[in-house]
């Protein structure tokens, strides 16, 4: 039997963009990405602490150092530059594997670069 567990989050990051004009997705500063394992395409839960919005979409790799977290496409109509987000994955496991399973946590600073990784 496989278990869905939480493989990375990026605790509160800022929104820099949204981009209603694009096909979807969301950008991640490739610095942010690194740190939280992800890969481009990789599918993410996003919530805004804002608004209470959640969304899934798959992850495009923004430039390393830039800072960006851009909702592209429909969600940029719910969220704003200046909303603070949570970005997840997930991984499926084996149920002898969760107890040895750690997920992987970063805390970015004011410009949206990792500051603290768990």
């Amino acid at each position: 039997m496989k278990i869905q567990m939480l493989k990375s989050k990026i605790h509160l990051a800022t929104v820099t963009e949204a981009q209603l004009d694009y096909v979807g997705s969301i950008t991640i500063d490739e610095n942010l990405m690194k740190a939280a394992h992800l890969h481009e395409y990789e599918w993410v839960h996003v919530f805004n602490l804002n608004n209470g919005e959640r969304i899934e979409t798959y992850v495009i790799k923004g430039e390393a150092g830039s800072g960006t977290i851009c909702l592209n496409g429909p969600a940029a109509r719910k969220f704003i530059p200046g909303d603070k987000v949570i970005i997840i994955s997930t991984c499926y496991l084996e149920k002898d594997e969760v107890s040895q399973h750690k997920p992987i946590l970063v805390f970015p600073d004011e410009k949206n670069q990792p500051k603290e990784i768990k």
